[in-house]
C-alpha cells in the first residue's frame, strides 16, 4: 500500500520542491516516486501423526551418526510439527520499488516463538542488456521451488530433496546474484551467485582455528564467498494454452566444515563439496473457470558430494588417551542424491488435488569409517485444496513414508496435515 493517497502526495511534492531551499539534485530525484506494499501472510497447520515411522531417513539424519548434516530441526516430529494444532509458518512482507531504479524486498518469518529475516535484498530494474543485479541474503534461484515461500508450494511440507540436501529453508543466503535475461523470442536466462557459504547442506561453515593444549583443531579460518552458484532456465514457446520451464543447476563449496562435540573429544570435518541438478515444470491451462481443469507437473533431481578430512581431538582424557590426544584421522567422500515428481488438476472450479513421489538416497554412500552404501528412503503424499477466495486456501494432505533405516530394512508411517493460509494485503505475482 502507498503511504500516502496521490493528491495529497502530489501537492506535498509541489509545495517542497519549488522551495529555493531545495537543489536541483534533490528536485531531480523527486522524479523517483517510492511505492511501498505490505503483507502478511498467516498460516495454521493441524498435524497428526497417524502411523509413526523412521522420522529420519537413513544416511541423512542429523548428527555424525549418519550424514554429519546441520539439523532440520524436526524436533521429533516431521517437519517441526507438534501432534495437533501448529501455528504453522507465517510471513510479513515489504515491498518498495524507487521508480524503474531499484526494488527492496524485505520478508520476515514467523511462528508462535521466534522470528526470523527469511530475506532482505535490494533488485536492480534498470541496467542494461538484459542484466540484473541482487544483493542482500534471499533464496537461492536454483531448481525450481527453492526460491519459493511456502504458500506458493503445492503441498503443505517441502520436497525432501531440498530440505535434506539444503535445509530447512531450502540453499538460502547472503550474497550476490548476477542474472542475464537473452534477447530472444522464448525466454532464457543465466545466472551465477556469490554467496557466503555459512549454514546448507553444501557449504556449512564453523570456522576459526582454535588450539587445545597446543594441538590444532583442523578446522581454518576461511573469509567469504564461500559458495558459487549457477543456473540456467529456458521456456520454449508452446502456444496460448501450455507453458513448460526447464533449468539446470550447480554448485561449489570451497569449504565445508563442520565440529560436533562429543563427551570428551571434537570431531571436526574440513573439506569441500558441490552439487549439480536439473528441474522441469509443465503447465496447461484449460481457459475455465477458477482453475478448473488446470494441470501443473513439475520434477527435480539433485546430487550432492561432500569431500573431507577428518580429525578427532580429545578436549579431556579419556580410555583412547590424555587431552590433545588425535585419532580417527582419515578422508572420505559422502555421496547422496534425491528426486520428485508431482501433478496437481483442478478437477472444480476452485478446487485442486495432486499427487506427489520422492525418492531420497538412491545414491546414498557414506564413506566415514569404513564406508558404507545405504539404502533409498520413500515418501507418497496426496493433497486436496480449497480456495473459497484467491488469497484463501485450505488443504488436506496425506503422506506416507517409507523411511530406510542404514543399509538394511526400513519402517514405513503415515501422516496428516491440515493447513489453512490467509494472504492479506498486496503481494507480489506468482513465479511461474
Amino acid at each position: 500500500m502507498k503511504f500516502f493517497p496521490a493528491p495529497l502526495a502530489a501537492a506535498v511534492a509541489a509545495i517542497v520542491f519549488s522551495s529555493p531551499m531545495v537543489s536541483a539534485e534533490t528536485r531531480q530525484s523527486s522524479a523517483y516516486n517510492v511505492d511501498v506494499d505490505i503483507s502478511l501472510i498467516l498460516e495454521g497447520v493441524y498435524y497428526n501423526r497417524i502411523s509413526k515411522g523412521n522420522e529420519d531417513p537413513a544416511g541423512f539424519s542429523s548428527g555424525h551418526g549418519h550424514s554429519h548434516g546441520h539439523s532440520h530441526g524436526h524436533g521429533g516430529h516431521s517437519h517441526g510439527f507438534d501432534n495437533g494444532f501448529n501455528m504453522g509458518h507465517s510471513e510479513l512482507g515489504i515491498q518498495a520499488r524507487l521508480g524503474d531504479f531499484m526494488d527492496g524486498t524485505l520478508i520476515i518469518g514467523f511462528d508462535d516463538s521466534d522470528f526470523e529475516v527469511e530475506e532482505a535484498y535490494l533488485t536492480t530494474r534498470s541496467l542494461p542488456a538484459g542484466l540484473q543485479i541482487k544483493a542482500g541474503k534471499f533464496l537461492s534461484d536454483i531448481g525450481y521451488i527453492n526460491n519459493r515461500h511456502s504458500h506458493d508450494w503445492d503441498f503443505v511440507d517441502r520436497p525432501l530433496v531440498n530440505e535434506y540436501l539444503f535445509g530447512d529453508h531450502g540453499l538460502q543466503e547472503k550474497g550476490v546474484q548476477v542474472s542475464w535475461l537473452a534477447p530472444t523470442a522464448t525466454y532464457t536466462r543465466l545466472g551465477i551467485e556469490l554467496l557466503q557459504g555459512e549454514t546448507s547442506g553444501v557449504a556449512n561453515y564453523e570456522g576459526g582455528a582454535s588450539d587445545l593444549n597446543g594441538t590444532s583443531r583442523i578446522l581454518s579460518d576461511a573469509s567469504g564467498p564461500r559458495l558459487i552458484t549457477g543456473f540456467a532456465k529456458f521456456a520454449p514457446e508452446m502456444g496460448a494454452n501450455h507453458a513448460s520451464q526447464f533449468g539446470v543447476s550447480y554448485g561449489y563449496a570451497r569449504t565445508y566444515q563442520e565440529t560436533d562435540e562429543h563427551s570428551t573429544r571434537f570431531e571436526d570435518w574440513d573439506g569441500n563439496a558441490w552439487f549439480a541438478g536439473v528441474d522441469a515444470v509443465y503447465k496447461y491451462d484449460a481457459g475455465q473457470s477458477y482453475g478448473h481443469g488446470n494441470w501443473r507437473l513439475s520434477g527435480e533431481y539433485f546430487y550432492r558430494e561432500i569431500d573431507v578430512d577428518r580429525r578427532d581431538v580429545n578436549f579431556a582424557a579419556d580410555g583412547n588417551g590424555p587431552v590433545g590426544f588425535v585419532r580417527n584421522e582419515e578422508s572420505f567422500k559422502n555421496k547422496q542424491d534425491g528426486m520428485y515428481i508431482q501433478g496437481v488438476y483442478g478437477i472444480a472450479p476452485r478446487w485442486e488435488t495432486g499427487l506427489r513421489a520422492e525418492a531420497l538416497g538412491m545414491t546414498n554412500k557414506i564413506g566415514r569409517g569404513n564406508g558404507q552404501t545405504l539404502d533409498t528412503s520413500y515418501r507418497y503424499g496426496a493433497q486436496l485444496t480449497f480456495r473459497p477466495i484467491e488469497p484463501v486456501f485450505l488443504r488436506a494432505q496425506l503422506n506416507r513414508t517409507n523411511f530406510a533405516e542404514g543399509s538394511h530394512g526400513r519402517d514405513s508411517g503415515l501422516e496428516f496435515m491440515l493447513q489453512v493460509n490467509v494472504a492479506l494485503g498486496s503481494h507480489s505475482a506468482h513465479t511461474f
